[in-house]
């Protein structure tokens, strides 16, 4: 029964009644197409359909409970909704003004400052990361209020073993939940990931030192610096996947036994590997990661304007999207459809979703 209100709240909360299964779009054949915005920079209202929708750099982007789809725009300052069946959107948070104001009122009336990633908790609410206010705000399903969950505003390193509200952080780009609601967040400045517990509300450091320093390719937590910690992904039995932004390089991260171990990445800039071990290639400043249950991870490769792909079997690395060249488009082949420093990354069942970010648009693909 708790389920059933729960459900019916984050409907509510959405503003569309999901009436029908989940439902996805369906990308042909491998071919990568435009799901929303038509590539000029622009401020979507409410009612707008998406293929006629002017976007504002897309970043992060997840499908929510509801099955619809939900992503932050850097260059809005909001949270916006797709209704995948009626191809609507909806704005759910945010004025469109940069700034840090509203808690405690309606998450709509509320300012944001360059959020860069959102998620949902267990029962539908969701967490938004905003790098220039330095904070995760909360926004509750049932009152449809928003609120800080961490970081006092200011830019700084403390607070850990007290209250997450009464932290300081530093440009927080990323964030994921694990099955117990605790909250992870790449505080990318302070080369650290924290951690807030579900039931404490208790801030700690998760992961790093401090310290922009090499991160050995095999090594505990512990005392281990962090090379500019910029996404984070888990899988459904807990295990994490860190991009490490300056470090060009991708880990996967044993949270039980707080190890971690390189799985891509040599560390140097560049663009190279593909068709080989992913431990030998080059990165370009990547920003958004994925897990899907194929057993793959896909990386946006931000600055060299392609999406890789990282078998999880074999090891083995691949671009599956862009030329290596900035520019947009054509929709069709992924390897010759140009990118724009995309971000986000999102795979739920096939179907791929990318946030493309300075061409204003998402894209899928048929995985």
């Amino acid at each position: 029964m708790k389920t059933q209100q729960t459900r019916r709240e984050f409907i509510q909360f959405a503003g569309a009644a999901i009436a029908a299964p989940f439902f996805q779009p369906r990308a042909s054949g491998g071919r990568i197409t435009t799901l929303a915005g038509t590539g000029v920079q622009g401020l979507a209202a409410s009612g707008d359909f998406a293929e006629h929708a002017t976007l504002n750099n897309p970043f992060g982007l997840v499908i929510g409970p509801d099955g619809a789809l939900y992503w932050v725009e850097y260059g809005s300052h909001r949270l916006l909704r797709l209704d995948l069946r009626s191809k609507k959107i909806s704005v759910l948070a945010g004025t469109g003004t940069k700034g840090y104001s509203g808690d405690g009122g309606p998450a709509t009336a509320a300012q944001l400052n360059t959020p860069h990633e959102l998620r949902f908790d267990s029962k539908g609410n969701i967490y938004i990361a905003e790098r220039d206010n330095h904070t995760i705000r909360f926004i509750d399903v049932k009152s449809k209020t928003i609120s800080t969950a961490a970081g006092n505003g200011e830019r700084g390193f403390s607070g850990d073993g007290g209250p997450s509200q009464k932290a300081q952080l530093a440009q927080p780009h990323s964030i994921q939940l694990d099955r117990a609601d605790n909250v992870y967040i790449c505080d990318i400045m302070n080369n650290r990931v924290r951690k807030i517990d579900a039931k404490t509300r208790t801030i700690t450091t998760f992961a790093g030192t401090g310290e922009r320093a090499n991160t050995p390719t095999e090594a505990s937590l512990e005392g281990t610096p962090l090379a500019g910690p910029r996404s984070i992904d888990m899988t459904p039995d807990g295990k994490m996947y860190l991009v490490l932004r300056e470090g060009n390089r991708v880990f996967a991260v044993d949270v039980a036994r707080r190890q971690l171990k390189l799985i891509a990445g040599t560390g140097e800039i560049g663009y190279s590997g593909d068709g080989g071990p992913a431990v030998n290639a080059k990165f370009n400043g990547p920003k958004g990661i994925a897990y899907s249950a194929e057993g793959a991870l896909y990386v946006s490769d931000t600055e060299n304007h392609v999406i890789r792909r990282i078998d999880l079997r074999t090891g083995m690395i691949s671009t599956v999207i862009g030329t290596g060249q900035r520019g947009d488009g054509p929709d069709g082949d992924p390897l010759t459809c140009r990118l724009q420093r995309p971000h986000g990354v999102f795979v739920q069942g096939r179907t791929l979703y990318i946030g493309d970010s300075e061409n204003h648009r998402i894209r899928t693909i048929q995985l």
